[in-house]
């Protein structure tokens, strides 16, 4: 006997990636089970299923930053800043990532890249291991949302956040609607999704210094040498900000190359992000009205008029 649950849960994280840095993304989870009935004649009660098992995949990977393990560009150590955190370095091809963060904003992954077969081998193995015994199959189905425009893909974190949107590298793969004196425009949609293509996006207010920042010496050597180099030369070539702040799970800590980052006056939930966008647009054409619907990942977001 199967049993299916469609649209089980959708997971918002960020993911490293060689060619494009850090990635954030979304995906719906479908879920397929395959075994025998139980004393109360069901394979699993689907209340079970929506509950534990949609837990269990929030617990494994939701709201994090997804590391491909086998990956030789990745290195992972134990902070000596803070008791349970780690260091993360990462060199791209757009630029190196330099983190610190309690070792739960991270999932591991055994893989040399994240992909959907990675990231569903990692969780079958998780599930398994919790379900009943007369459950003899699991099937996983990972998918984007299949978006008929523009959409871009962003990491942030939320230090004013209680939950794991705290987390300061985990991110969605979202759509927009912008409308000009209420109609839509797909020019600008355009024109913001190339703008936060891959982008982190940062708080302003959370702004570090390299002296304050707390990251691997490794990190520290080579942000080091790199500020040394530029000086010595004087050409003006793109480096990396900082950012920082402690939030309920611990204190967090980025350094982002410049090439791949917004720093917004705001915090970054989806309210102020529309709010944002919307504010940016008023500057550009003040004598026009627009309408900015921005999604956070799949099927909820935040509508800001100006």
């Amino acid at each position: 006997m199967q049993l299916f649950v469609n649209d089980l849960t959708v997971i918002d994280f960020s993911y490293l990636c060689k060619q494009r840095g850090i990635v954030g993304e979304s995906w719906i989870v479908d879920v397929l089970l395959d075994g025998d009935l139980n004393e109360q004649s069901m394979v699993l009660d689907f209340a079970i299923v929506k509950k534990q098992i949609k837990a269990i995949i929030d617990d494994a990977v939701d709201h994090k930053l997804l590391l491909p393990n086998k990956e030789g560009a990745l290195r992972v150590t134990d902070s000596i800043d803070n008791d349970g955190h780690e260091y993360v370095d990462f060199a791209a091809v757009v630029g190196s990532y330099y983190l610190q963060s309690p070792k739960c904003a991270f999932a591991k992954i055994d893989s040399e890249a994240i992909t959907i077969e990675a990231v569903t081998a990692h969780l079958q193995t998780i599930i398994k291991q919790q379900l009943p015994g007369n459950i003899q199959g699991l099937t996983l189905n990972l998918r984007p949302e299949k978006i008929d425009g523009f959409y871009y893909h962003y990491t942030h974190g939320l230090k004013k956040h209680d939950g794991n949107c705290q987390r300061i590298a985990h991110g969605h793969r979202s759509k927009i609607q912008l409308y000009k004196n209420d109609m839509r425009s797909i020019s600008l949609e355009k024109n913001w999704c190339k703008r936060w293509q891959d982008i982190y996006l940062a708080s302003e207010e959370d702004r570090s210094s390299f002296e304050q920042i707390q990251l691997s010496a490794v990190a520290k050597e080579k942000l080091a040498e790199a500020k040394a180099t530029q000086k010595a030369s004087g050409e003006k070539v793109s480096g990396h900000q900082y950012f920082a702040y402690h939030a309920p799970q611990g204190r967090f800590d980025i350094a982002v190359p410049e090439n791949i980052l917004e720093v917004v006056d705001c915090d970054s939930t989806v309210e102020l992000l529309a709010d944002y966008i919307a504010r940016q647009l008023k500057k550009t054409s003040p004598g026009d009205n627009f309408k900015v619907v921005a999604y956070e990942g799949v099927a909820k977001g935040a509508i800001a008029n100006v």
